[in-house]
């Protein structure tokens, strides 16, 4: 690392568009802030491999869905490691960083995880419902997800597919973390309007539970997202670690909590440069 102040390039795809979110106002808002302690510059993913060797961190935020570019991230991956490229976050994640087997483990491992198989053989293990889910393994963002009824899922369980029981939860819960440290938490009361967020009062127990994943995942830096779902027994269940560039809803938090957050991640990098 220089001896003058970190250079960070900051990925971002700032004309993302996704529904019910604005990618670019967020990461504008995030450099504003960051600029108080690093120098940075931004760039789109597909051009971060050209220009990461000047900067002392690449920092991966919202970049949006990799399958869209899924051969320059291979690259962007494949270089950084061989160069010892320090990448926030780092690119030893466990969770949505590595695609969706994680599910599967942790389904099989019996951890709160919606039940999830990906094989014709393992169909029996899932509960009874009139409805399921089935996604890509390498989805992302609801890509390719599809409701279908049972007799459709035996010609879809081709090993690339994770293949869930559709949950009549109460609403979703997002806790979001920087390292270790649990910030804030916020839910979607309607189950039909997911992006429609509110802040959430996590309990102990919500806790405990969302804290699990972030400590099964092994990450010593960077930004975390646990998904979950409130089932009908009241209890949560995961529907996704997201570990690569999870979305943050800044805007639907306050001005202290915003803070607070910006306040997290500088020392987070400061340590992830140091260590």
């Amino acid at each position: 690392m220089s001896a003058a102040r970190p250079r960070l390039l900051y990925v971002t795809d700032l004309a993302y568009e996704a529904r019910g979110r604005r990618y670019g106002d967020e990461d504008v808002f995030l450099t504003s802030r960051l600029r108080a302690h690093f120098d940075l510059a931004l760039c789109h993913p597909l051009d971060a491999v050209a220009l990461m060797d000047a900067f002392d961190a690449v920092v991966v935020r919202n970049s949006g869905p990799v399958l869209g570019y899924s051969a320059e991230y291979e690259a962007f991956r494949e270089r950084a490691l061989s160069a010892g490229t320090r990448v926030y976050n780092p690119l030893t994640g466990r969770a949505d960083m590595a695609g969706k087997q994680y599910l599967l483990d942790l389904s099989a491992a019996g951890f709160p995880v919606i039940p999830t198989v990906d094989r014709p053989e393992d169909l029996h293990l899932l509960p009874a419902s009139d409805r399921y889910v089935v996604k890509p393994k390498q989805g992302a963002d609801s890509i390719g997800l599809r409701i279908v009824t049972r007799d459709a899922l035996p010609a879809l369980a081709d090993g690339a597919t994770l293949i869930q029981p559709c949950v009549d939860f109460a609403h979703e819960i997002s806790f979001y973390f920087v390292d270790d440290d649990f910030q804030y938490a916020l839910y979607a009361p309607d189950p039909d309007r997911r992006w429609r967020l509110e802040p959430y009062d996590a309990t102990a127990r919500d806790l405990e539970f969302a804290r699990r994943f972030v400590d099964w995942n092994g990450l010593a830096h960077g930004i975390q997202r646990v998904d979950a779902c409130r089932a009908p027994d009241g209890e949560l269940l995961l529907v996704e670690l997201e570990d690569l560039n999870p979305y943050l809803s800044l805007d639907l938090v306050d001005d202290g909590t915003r803070d607070t957050f910006v306040t997290a991640m500088a020392r987070s990098l400061h340590r992830f440069l140091a260590d």
